[in-house]
């Protein structure tokens, strides 16, 4: 399991970052992104202890931590130049916080996020296929949330990136302990959405792959 979306005490999560690493491997992970929920005010302090940590976890456990970041609530006009500092500070996975209907998210997000340098639009929510299409032009990856809530709309994101050939990364979204699952619960979640043996396969393989280009 890879999951490329998770908090520490940096935002609203419960644990460290090496507890969480920790508990994420025991849960069967290889790898994680430590992506805390960040905005103008807080990206410049939050990210550079994300990589200091990440570097020191990385080296000194059985797993790979990743320094990120997740743009939340983010006005859309300025999602784009706050995603280009998030880089500089030293954010491997940018991560922004999707439309979900969940959440009273700005509308526009969707689309601002997926014409910015961003790796994963999170929970996109009712993503229209307009958007699905941006996504699969612009490579940035759809996610399929384990997340309560979140989950929800799931089914649809499926559906759109079935459409748009947009591609696909499960990850937890995980803020406490019980949020972490492992390989067996991820393949549930994704059969649990609609998707073939075949389309859970690539999804993890895309993971893999953004993971790469981080490490």
């Amino acid at each position: 399991m890879i999951d490329l979306h998770t908090h520490s005490i940096f935002s609203d999560g419960e644990l460290i970052p090496a507890e969480l690493a920790r508990r994420a491997f025991v849960q069967g992970c290889r790898a994680i992104a430590i992506t805390d929920h960040g905005d103008h005010s807080n990206v410049d302090f939050i990210i550079p202890r994300i990589v200091k940590v990440c570097g020191i976890l990385s080296g000194a456990m059985p797993i790979t931590v990743v320094p990120g970041i997740e743009l939340t609530h983010i006005p859309p006009d300025v999602i784009g130049e706050l995603a280009v500092e998030c880089r500089r500070l030293g954010a491997k996975i940018v991560v922004v916080h999707g439309e979900t209907i969940v959440e009273p998210v700005a509308p526009g997000t969707n689309l601002a996020a997926l014409n910015s340098s961003v790796d994963i639009l999170a929970h996109p929510g009712l993503i229209t296929e307009e958007e699905a299409k941006m996504a699969a032009k612009n490579g940035v990856y759809l996610e399929i949330s384990a997340r309560k809530g979140h989950s929800l709309t799931n089914g649809h994101v499926l559906k759109m990136a079935r459409l748009t050939g947009a591609e696909l990364v499960l990850n937890t979204d995980s803020h406490a302990p019980q949020d972490l699952v492992g390989i067996a619960m991820g393949r549930m979640i994704a059969a649990g959405a609609g998707m073939t043996d075949e389309e859970i396969e690539r999804m993890f393989k895309n993971s893999a792959a953004l993971l790469q280009k981080c490490v």
